[in-house]
């Protein structure tokens, strides 16, 4: 390893600490009033959202470009936060590229990746995608010059022994997730029910109403649509697990229900306009083909079922770096992110999705703020 990788490893490392400790003391000042499943919109004023997708943050780490890439992420996600002032955050998977991360914890690459929403006090929630918890794959040319690449194994003499405390086996979904709630009370994401790991991220957050915390504004659903660890889909027990929560939660349909997940669904492959400019779509880039999941198996005949009085189901996925489109489908609204970060494939201009929610009467708008400040494809999605 050289002088420059090392000395850019420790500078990584005492940022990361350096923001833990002004988050500690700026950001948890204030506690949580409302219950860890709550949020509020604010007195008079819309509930504003905004999506990071695929970040790819620890991408080809062992390398300059990678590091480069990361700060350059960071400075989309700033400017984004900056221009919009939102009042949350949703991560939509591939926060992290964990097959390029030769670390046995990935969450100081995962910490990096929420440092900016974190330093600004704004709460947030996650999902996972397919490049979380994906196998490390060794570099081929770790093994030109040494023979065999260093591992970061626990000391001999430590409290930790045997070979799961190495750093080859990769961080799973759950230690990722331990993380993400476990350094602030900013974060409102969940591990999920147990029955339905290793499928994690499934849970779902109520939009109040400032004026009376039980009066529900909407429901915003986060679900685990696999990749990585385990195949890329939303199993039959996730589509269950919706169904029964959705009518504990919400038996008549009023209240408006939005959908976050990473991979798209073969809906979305139907969906897909060939020409932005001659669809009911609406975007700015459609320049690859969708890449779906790998077998439907429920969840969207679910959702196009729900009755909804006020506004189509809407859902937002991330995954397909070239598609930030949103296109009308059946009782849905089906819409892609934008790509946020600059790990991953592509060149397109970075940004991100954000959402604005009203509540009288309701209302759920949306459009992409660009890495450059300015906006663009706004559409409302309560028709």
């Amino acid at each position: 390893m050289t002088t420059r990788k090392c000395r850019m490893i420790v500078f990584l490392t005492s940022l990361s600490l350096l923001l833990r400790f002004i988050l500690a003391v700026g950001c948890t000042l204030a506690p949580r009033t409302s219950p860890q499943n709550q949020l509020r919109l604010p007195l008079g004023a819309p509930f504003k959202i905004a999506l990071f997708a695929d970040l790819h943050f620890g991408e080809a780490a062992w390398i300059d470009w990678g590091p480069q890439q990361d700060v350059n992420s960071l400075k989309v996600m700033s400017t984004v936060l900056d221009k919009e002032k939102p009042d949350f955050v949703i991560y939509l998977g591939d926060v992290i590229t964990a097959n390029n991360i030769p670390i046995a914890n990935a969450s100081l690459y995962w910490d990096q990746a929420i440092s900016p929403t974190r330093v600004r006090c704004i709460p947030w929630a996650s999902v996972f995608g397919n490049h979380d918890d994906a196998p490390f794959e060794w570099p081929m040319e770790w093994f030109s010059s040494t023979g065999i690449p260093q591992l970061h194994c626990p000391a001999a003499n430590s409290s930790y022994s045997g070979e799961e405390d190495c750093s080859f086996r990769g961080t799973s979904r759950l230690e990722l997730m331990r993380n993400d709630i476990g350094h602030s009370t900013l974060s409102f994401s969940k591990a999920g029910p147990k029955e339905l790991w290793p499928s994690v991220s499934n849970y779902v957050l109520q939009l109040s109403s400032p004026s009376d915390p039980e009066s529900p504004v909407a429901f915003l659903y986060f679900m685990d649509s696999g990749g990585g660890s385990y195949p890329e889909v939303i199993s039959r027990a996730q589509a269950e697990w919706f169904k029964q929560k959705s009518h504990e939660l919400n038996p008549d349909s009023r209240v408006p229900e939005i959908i976050f997940w990473h991979i798209p669904s073969k809906a979305y492959k139907k969906v897909a306009p060939t020409f932005l400019l001659f669809s009911s779509c609406v975007g700015s880039i459609n320049k690859e083909s969708v890449a779906p999941q790998e077998d439907e198996m429920g969840i969207m005949k679910l959702l196009a079922e729900r009755p909804s009085v006020k506004v189509r189901i809407a859902v937002f996925v991330g995954h397909n770096h070239g598609l930030d489109w949103c296109c009308p489908y059946k009782k849905l609204w089906l819409c892609f992110a934008r790509h946020t970060g600059y790990g991953g494939y592509g060149n397109w201009p970075r940004g991100a999705r954000i959402l604005e929610i009203t509540q009288h009467p309701f209302s759920l708008k949306s459009w992409i703020r660009m890495e450059d400040g300015h906006s663009h494809s706004e559409v409302i999605l309560t028709s």
